[in-house]
């Protein structure tokens, strides 16, 4: 599709049509591979975001910049061009909101900004976390484990995993809901060691 939207602008300037093609190509992306993941998208923002009163406003300028971005090129991987494109706004955001005018801190100590490395503690737990997750997923059945492996860990699209696996989008989307569940019942300590 990228090649579409190239070939639309190529000899200078775009017509009105060669505008309004483009437009309509991007909006069909758009709401076919874009809007789908907005569970996902909040999901990431209400994780990483402190101020949930912002999320909404968050949401929609990141979906203004994935558009603005699609018309120049449409990325291959919507999945994780959303989620850079999160990520980015979020740091950028943190970076604002730390910029304290030299003047307003007699003591730059009082700013109390955290460093950027983690304490041994947080350390020690990350790594703890990382274990159970692992014996967690060593738990899942073989298709339920690499279909996991292959959303969360290599960050393939659905409709990638079902091609790299063979199967359909639906047996995907099964397998990824099973072993979410499973995931969270493992670590939780909540239920049983199956699927």
């Amino acid at each position: 599709m990228s090649e579409t939207l190239a070939a639309g602008r190529r000899g200078g300037g775009r017509s009105r049509n060669s505008s309004a093609a483009i437009e309509d190509t991007v909006s069909a992306w758009f709401v076919r591979e874009i809007l789908p993941l907005e569970p996902f998208l909040m999901g990431y923002l209400q994780r990483n975001w402190r101020n949930a009163s912002e999320i909404a406003d968050l949401r929609q300028e990141i979906y203004a910049r994935v558009f603005d971005a699609a018309r120049e090129q449409i990325p291959d991987d919507p999945r994780r061009f959303l989620t850079v494109t999160a990520r980015n706004l979020l740091i950028n955001m943190l970076r604002h909101d730390r910029i304290v005018p030299i003047e307003a801190v007699a003591d730059l100590d009082a700013l109390n900004i955290p460093e950027d490395a983690a304490g041994p503690d947080r350390v020690a737990a990350a790594r703890n976390e990382l274990r159970r997750l692992q014996v967690a997923l060593d738990k899942l059945p073989p298709r339920i484990r690499e279909a996991m492996t292959l959303a969360y860990i290599e960050e393939l699209s659905v409709r990638e995993i079902a091609a790299r696996m063979g199967i359909t989008k639906s047996t995907v989307s099964i397998h990824l809901t099973k072993g979410i569940h499973a995931l969270a019942e493992v670590i939780d300590g909540t239920g049983s060691d199956k699927p």
